[in-house]
């Protein structure tokens, strides 16, 4: 078998297995709805954390997500061909949705712990007004920059795989995160540290 019999035969062993799958799914399986989340949960879970940047809140939005497909696949509403797509989708608008809530009504953080054991008062500060800037610049990018940023470095995927996400080509994504890279600098070197 050639290299690239392997690989159609692979692909087409796992679109088969994807298909069996949402079938399972749509017969709201148990066994199968398990399987789907114990395999997809971390990339959600990845993904939301690094939109977001809170571990608790990444979690609460991970979960939502799996509800949403529950609650979809009981409505006769179910993924149709790609649900690690339909997943990472779903997530993605629950976060914009959540960043548009937190927009329109800031909170006021209020720290848990009073004790804290770092090496110091001064690089916590210093650490804590690096990350309010990148987490500032970061908020100016355009909800479909911060989602190529998310996929391309939170998630790990590759350039394919985000333009398959995004449903773009290959090179509209790589002019995207140049962009959203490019405008990072941009707001990060504005800043003045003293």
């Amino acid at each position: 078998m050639t290299k690239f019999e392997t690989r159609v035969s692979i692909k087409t062993m796992s679109v088969a297995d994807g298909q069996q799958e949402l079938k399972s799914l749509r017969e709201l399986d148990a066994q199968t709805i398990g399987a789907i989340y114990d395999q997809y949960f971390s990339e959600v879970y990845r993904y939301v954390l690094y939109r977001i940047g809170d571990q608790v809140l990444a979690e609460d939005i991970s979960s939502d997500v799996f509800i949403r497909l529950l609650e979809a696949v009981q409505d006769g509403r179910p993924p149709q061909s790609n649900l690690k797509g339909w997943l990472i989708g779903t997530a993605s608008h629950v976060v914009t949705d959540h960043m548009r809530k937190k927009y329109r009504h800031p909170e006021e953080e209020i720290s848990e712990s009073f004790a804290d054991r770092s090496p110091g008062p001064a690089s916590e500060v210093d650490q804590r007004e690096q990350n309010r800037i990148v987490n500032g610049a970061y908020a100016q990018l355009t909800p479909e920059q911060q989602h190529v940023l998310a996929l391309r470095f939170g998630q790990g995927y590759s350039l394919e795989e985000t333009a398959t996400f995004m449903n773009k080509n290959v090179n509209a994504v790589k002019a995207l995160q140049f962009r959203a890279l490019a405008a990072l600098q941009r707001e990060v070197g504005e800043v003045d540290y003293e």
